[in-house]
């Protein structure tokens, strides 16, 4: 419960956090304090040393408390209410990305799932910032140890018929043996792999001397994809046993890029950044201190060790707080020489690379405006996309760049509905209904078509007929890559090697590509839903048994007969009607 006074005068000499607000009732900073009286009237003296304490108290005008019982748990409470309100003067991490987890679920026979959404059920993992990675790594577990995909345990489905699941719904396998599975994936996603790899290599032996060689020989397998996938992911340090987190920062005007690096079992295992804004008039102390408080106050991996480039102000009361979380000791350190103090220059020189590639995007915008005579930044761009053969398919695509980098929360598919083949028409049936999404999507600052004078003009169509002309649209002609603005006769040529055309060419071409993929995926499921049950002579056990040998529709085209005929189940005079479906 919150105490709302006008003046620090009454306030008790004890820990907690205060809440300044303005004349509209708006928190415009929270900060904690050992003592509560002693921290608020350093913000009341006569003279303020600090520009941001100058500006913080010209628009103060009255304060609410909240008492803690210790400092430790002050500055729990000031990373939560940072997070829930976001006061316009307190330095904050705009973590905006939404990275995905992955989650063992809460089941009898768990599943291993990718999400973005964290509740009290199930075991997480992550976040991971490589999305591709962790998709592939997902997929790479499901088929190592063969665990269920299925929503719903309603009897063997295709992945158990072609050895892609061990089948627990039709009691193939104990809980116990299934258990025993998941907890390798746990391990997996700790970083374990040493445990994992002499796990499954007493297993391998003990199925060995009880002649259970066609299991042994699985279990050679997956040491062996394990100990592959390893060795293309990973750094190596010298030291097995570093847990530790590498943090570095690089400030800019108005915000300050910071680097971390995790490192598991001696091993760098990625490398992410982030933003902290309203940082201009703080120290990198208060910086760090600020991140490292945000950072991992919810849903992280706590390391055994943080390593910093600079040394920061309250590093006892992180440290106390950061073992609790973790359960056992955490330490801060600065490091002076070996290892350790190169990760930190490595931390730091990608921290300074990142603030200048930032900068560049920023200078590529400002072309972009000057070029295109637009009133503002274009911070966000729309490109469009068609993908079909003769009609069949088709499929159009959104794709979102955000201050220069692909936004992939806001892409999106549409189905058309336009019979084709007419690209012109279905290009219109794209921008009209995505544009009728403004409630839910909002609009951008830029629209990228793929095309000259006519498309653009249809698109200028569509924006006055949904009285949206206000939304900046251009064509981009791909023979020569000219630029063309509605009510211009002339296209605008950007220098080739400007990077404001580089950044449109790239909107113009992830538009594309993500069209064509959806097209793809449609295509391919379309075919391995109905061509092998067109064939004469293929039933439900031929079409897995064909599926389980070849892997995919495309590889059983490319077969020859002799090979479709040795599959089991198969004989010749099947092998050749197969054969002769596909060519």
């Amino acid at each position: 419960m919150s105490t709302k006074i006008k003046s620090p005068d009454n306030l008790p000499n004890k820990p907690g956090v205060y809440i300044m607000k303005d004349d509209s009732d708006t928190i415009i900073y929270i900060g904690k304090a050992k003592s509560l009286v002693k921290r608020v009237k350093s913000y009341f003296r006569e003279k303020l040393d600090r520009p941001k304490t100058q500006i913080l108290m010209s628009h103060f005008d009255s304060l609410e408390y909240i008492v803690t019982n210790s400092e430790k748990e002050a500055l729990i409470l000031e990373a939560t209410l940072i997070k829930k309100h976001r006061p316009r003067y307190n330095v904050q991490l705009k973590d905006d990305k939404r990275y995905p987890y992955v989650k063992i679920t809460d089941e009898e026979f768990p599943r291993l799932v990718i999400t973005r959404n964290v509740t009290k059920n199930g075991v997480y993992f992550g976040p991971f910032t490589d999305v591709g990675s962790v998709k592939q790594t997902v997929k790479f577990l499901k088929s190592l140890f063969k665990i269920r995909t299925c929503r719903n345990m309603n009897g063997p489905c295709l992945n158990s018929q072609i050895d892609l699941c061990y089948a627990p719904c039709d009691g193939k396998i104990s809980k116990e043996e299934y258990g025993e599975i998941i907890n390798k994936i746990d391990l997996f996603f700790q970083g374990k792999y040493s445990t994992i790899v002499n796990n499954l290599k007493k297993e391998m032996v003990e199925a060995a001397d009880r002649e259970e060689f066609e299991k042994a020989a699985v279990i050679r397998d997956q040491i062996t994809s394990i100990e592959e996938i390893m060795e293309k992911q990973f750094v190596d340090f010298v030291d097995d046993d570093l847990d530790q987190d590498v943090i570095a920062i690089a400030p800019s005007e108005n915000e300050v890029i910071v680097i971390i690096m995790p490192i598991r079992n001696g091993k760098i295992v990625g490398r992410d950044d982030f933003l902290m804004s309203g940082s201009q008039y703080d120290s990198s102390s208060e910086i760090m201190f600020s991140f490292i408080q945000q950072y991992y106050g919810y849903n992280r991996h706590i390391p055994k060790q943080i390593l910093l480039d600079e040394n920061i102000d309250e590093k006892e009361l992180l440290e106390e707080w950061l073992s609790d979380l973790r359960g056992n000791k955490v330490t801060i350190k600065v490091p002076q020489k070996g290892v350790k103090l190169r990760l930190v220059k490595m931390a730091k020189k990608n921290a300074e690379i990142i603030k200048h590639q930032k900068k560049n995007m920023e200078n590529s915008l400002i072309e972009l405006k000057k070029y295109l005579k637009l009133e503002k930044v274009p911070h966000v761009i729309e490109g469009y996309d068609i993908s079909n053969i003769s009609g069949q398919f088709a499929v159009g695509s959104k794709v979102s760049f955000k201050d220069g980098k692909p936004y992939k929360k806001r892409y999106k598919h549409f189905r058309m509905e336009t019979p084709g083949p007419n690209d012109f028409a279905m290009m219109e049936e794209l921008l009209t209904r995505r544009l009728k999404l403004i409630d839910s999507d909002p609009e951008p600052d830029l629209m990228v078509i793929d095309g000259g004078k006519g498309q653009l003009g249809m698109a200028c169509g569509v924006l006055e007929k949904l009285n949206l002309t206000h939304i900046p649209v251009i064509g981009i002609a791909k023979e020569f890559e000219e630029i063309y603005l509605p009510n211009t006769k002339r296209p605008i040529i950007i220098p080739k090697n400007n990077k404001a055309l580089h950044l449109l060419q790239q909107v113009r071409d992830e538009s594309h590509r993500f069209a064509i993929t959806y097209h793809r995926k449609l295509r391919s499921k379309d075919i391995s839903a109905s061509s092998l049950d067109d064939i004469v002579g293929i039933g439900k056990k031929r079409k897995i048994a064909l599926l389980k040998e070849f892997g995919s529709i495309e590889n059983i085209k490319k077969a020859s007969i002799e090979e479709l005929a040795k599959t089991n189940g198969m004989n010749q005079k099947t092998a050749e009607n197969v054969y002769n479906y596909y060519h």
